[in-house]
């Protein structure tokens, strides 16, 4: 069942369709993060404007250096050293839909889930995936698929069939905003 999870999730972002999926924090809609018709889906779905950046995973820090102009050395050592999922903001976004991308500084926010299904998702997909929190703009995030609204669950093309069940309640990750010289902020803790 867990392969053929993948294989349709893949389908459906090689389509340019959006997916909802478990993550390491909580339930997030996807879609191929490299696609700007399908980056506007998920705003639109979202009900949020596409000036608000989102965030996208990546399956290794190694692939850092394809998104990002300068990767920052302390970018791997904080990666390496996280105890809990860890989101950075870095500058220098590149290769990505320019509506991912925000535009007052040229940013993306990048996290590497330590998750098993995101993990092979993006493995075998070789590009990054959009990952935002399953909900509308302004809405609280949903802690469980099982508080996920009908609106998000039927306005995406594929709902993974994967840690549905599971009621333990997973909070959004860390994030950070590293600069190029090192320096960083805590966005939200």
């Amino acid at each position: 069942m867990f392969k053929e999870q993948i294989n349709k999730a893949l389908e459906i972002l090689k389509s340019g369709g959006l997916i909802l999926y478990p993550t390491d924090t909580v339930w997030g809609i996807g879609c191929d993060a490299t696609n700007p018709e399908a980056v506007a889906k998920v705003y639109a779905l979202k009900q949020r404007e596409d000036s608000k950046s989102l965030i996208i995973l990546l399956d290794s820090e190694n692939r850092l250096q394809s998104y990002v102009s300068e990767v920052p050395d302390v970018a791997y050592d904080l990666i390496a050293y996280a105890e809990k999922p860890l989101t950075i903001i870095y500058s220098g976004a590149k290769n990505l839909a320019s509506n991912l991308i925000n535009q007052e500084d040229g940013s993306i926010a990048i996290r590497i889930p330590k998750h098993q299904f995101c993990q092979q998702l993006i493995q075998r997909f070789r590009k990054p995936i959009v990952s935002t929190s399953a909900n509308i703009s302004g809405e609280p995030t949903a802690a469980t698929f099982a508080e996920l609204s009908e609106t998000i669950k039927t306005g995406v093309d594929f709902v993974v069939d994967w840690e549905q069940e599971l009621t333990e309640k997973k909070q959004a990750s860390t994030i950070m905003k590293l600069e190029a010289d090192g320096k960083f902020k805590f966005i939200r803790k």
